[in-house]
């Protein structure tokens, strides 16, 4: 089991939400983040001056719990999708992938794998 936790830009999470339901990922948490990467949250029309804090950019992010057997096309469908134009840019997100111990579904206390759906 592993916790995929994707930070994507804000205009991207509806194409996401289908390409991911479309390959079967049905079920994830959705967050509202703010942060900032290499550029300290510049973009080419907000440079800040030298010396300043660095800019708060609106990100979305996504948690979604996954058996080994979904990892792969859901790290797949994200990247691909979350992707601004053809090669990407900056500021397209990341995706990290973490170890999940143990799940517990709250409704019927069933454990493990089977949690997770």
């Amino acid at each position: 089991m592993r916790m995929i936790v994707a930070l994507i830009q804000p205009t991207k999470l509806r194409a996401v939400q289908e390409a991911l339901a479309k390959v079967g990922v049905e079920r994830m948490t959705v967050c509202d983040a703010l942060g900032y990467g290499q550029q300290h949250g510049q973009t080419a029309s907000s440079a800040s001056p030298r010396g300043t804090a660095p800019k708060m950019l609106r990100k979305v992010a996504l948690e979604i719990a996954v058996n080994e057997d979904f990892l792969d096309r859901t790290i797949e469908t994200i990247a691909q999708v979350a992707r601004t134009g053809s090669g990407g840019a900056i500021g397209d997100g990341k995706i990290f992938v973490l170890p999940l111990e143990d799940v517990v579904r709250v409704s019927d206390k069933v454990r493990g794998p089977e949690g997770v759906s």
